[in-house]
């Protein structure tokens, strides 16, 4: 049976979270981010999210843990992983349809102009995508890519495609993971909740695995990037500590380069090289286990 149609759905307003510099053209076009309700590739994006809708569950996000929590998928340095990307394009993204590796250095490119100061924060825009090498490890992308949600509790309002994706999710005929609250507690903080299985709360694992030298706000930002509802939308407030909104101004800064520095303008990749490199080889560098 065909998917239903997607429902109208469009974040409401991109202007809410600033945006880097832009040249006049790009900023004309900025409304255009992130819109759930046409262009060319929502029906690729709709699928994806009906899948991670299905089958993202407390259960089953156990279960990623166990299988990749030992990082013996592949030895490999930053860089290597970063050419991975190359044969990458993320199905949950409405706006590119390109090699998610020209995405890292067009963000940590976003950073490095606002932030000359902070190196860390220039490898944090290169790093935050690279867990998606477990989409090229046969992972599908409905468990690696998109935006995240916390599993054992109801899926709030600003949760993408909400109405029309999460019927078939077993825990929401689970008389507790289907309540707000669900298996927390009031304001146990995100790090005690369990995120939906991808690449963030992958990468945020691995970076801690191999102990990448990296200030709190870096792996916090890594782990955090695409819990839109959250960051975007003000959602799950009932399970923030005060950690939580002491690291929220870090994701919302970051998020302003990881959105808005999509362009079909691609960088020289080449000449960018050096400067990471050298980044890598003060934070984490080496081969890696992942």
């Amino acid at each position: 049976m065909d998917s239903p149609p997607p429902p109208p759905y469009q974040d409401p307003d991109p202007s809410l979270v600033s945006q880097p510099d832009m040249d006049p053209e790009a900023a004309k076009d900025k409304d255009n981010f992130r819109n759930y309700t046409s262009g060319p590739l929502l029906d690729r994006v709709f699928a994806t999210y009906k899948l991670m809708h299905t089958w993202q569950t407390v259960d089953f996000v156990r279960r990623k843990h166990a299988q990749f929590g030992g990082f013996s998928y592949k030895r490999m340095t930053v860089m290597e992983a970063v050419d991975m990307l190359d044969g990458l394009v993320d199905e949950s993204d409405p706006d590119v349809d390109f090699p998610n590796s020209f995405h890292a250095f067009q963000t940590a490119e976003g950073i490095r102009k606002a932030h000359p100061d902070k190196d860390w924060f220039h490898l944090v825009g290169l790093l935050h995508d690279l867990g998606k090498v477990l989409a090229l490890a046969g992972e599908p992308q409905w468990a690696v890519v998109g935006d995240t949600f916390p599993v054992g509790c109801r899926p709030q309002a600003s949760v993408v495609f909400r109405d029309c994706t999460f019927q078939d999710n077993p825990d929401l005929q689970d008389p507790l993971y289907s309540t707000e609250l669900g298996m927390y507690q009031p304001h146990c903080g995100l790090e005690n909740v369990l995120m939906s299985w991808g690449h963030d709360e992958y990468m945020y694992r691995m970076m801690k695995f191999n102990k990448f030298a990296l200030p709190p706000e870096a792996f916090y930002i890594i782990r955090f990037h695409s819990f839109y509802p959250w960051h975007k939308f003000g959602d799950y407030q009932q399970l923030c500590n005060e950690q939580d909104l002491a690291m929220l101004p870090w994701v919302q800064e970051f998020n302003k380069f990881d959105l808005y520095t999509k362009s079909s303008s691609l960088p020289d990749v080449a000449a960018l090289r050096p400067y990471y490199q050298g980044l890598v080889d003060k934070y984490c560098p080496g081969v890696l286990r992942w």
